[in-house]
């Protein structure tokens, strides 16, 4: 089963096992409706976790596994990835869509002209920005006056990109 990226695993929290999770676009509930995953090091290694708690805590979420107890059992998931079968993730909702199902497609503008390719979504606070990757990289504001369409099944993003962007 394909498994996605679900967020990114920060610091420890506390001394009771919890770490930081940042990138994700999952509520608490969700979460836990997931219930496993697997946890990607930065130096390739896995390994296999149950989540145990979860809570909110700001812009992240503060998240518990099994087998992690206290701080120093913690530690070793910080600066992972965690990441869960697609299969198990809820439905986003009618007219919505993951932000890994947007990776990868490509980026044009309502007149066609290919931009690139969607490489990043970075969750800023007010709004998501678009990495595009083409001939050179571009900022996109994911704004609904910048953002037109999405066609999953086309595998295209078509955006209106505001005046001067493509000066910067």
């Amino acid at each position: 089963m394909p498994l996605v990226l679900v967020g990114r695993i920060g610091r420890t929290h506390g001394v009771q096992g919890e770490v930081t999770l940042t990138r994700s676009s999952l509520s608490v509930a969700e979460l836990m409706g997931v219930g496993t995953f697997v946890w990607r090091g930065p130096r390739g290694e896995s390994i296999d976790l149950v989540l145990e708690g979860a809570r909110p805590a700001h812009t992240r979420v503060l998240a518990r596994f099994r087998g992690f107890a206290g701080r120093d059992e913690a530690a070793v998931l910080t600066n992972g990835e965690l990441w869960a079968e697609a299969e198990r993730l809820p439905d986003p909702g009618p007219g919505t869509v993951y932000a890994f199902q947007l990776v990868g497609l490509r980026v044009e503008t309502e007149d066609g002209r290919d931009l690139g390719v969607l490489e990043d979504v970075l969750p800023l606070a007010a709004h998501p920005v678009y990495v595009v990757r083409g001939e050179r990289e571009l900022l996109v504001p994911a704004t609904p006056e910048v953002l037109k369409r999405v066609e999953l099944e086309r595998g295209v993003i078509t955006v209106a990109l505001p005046r001067g962007l493509e000066d910067l």
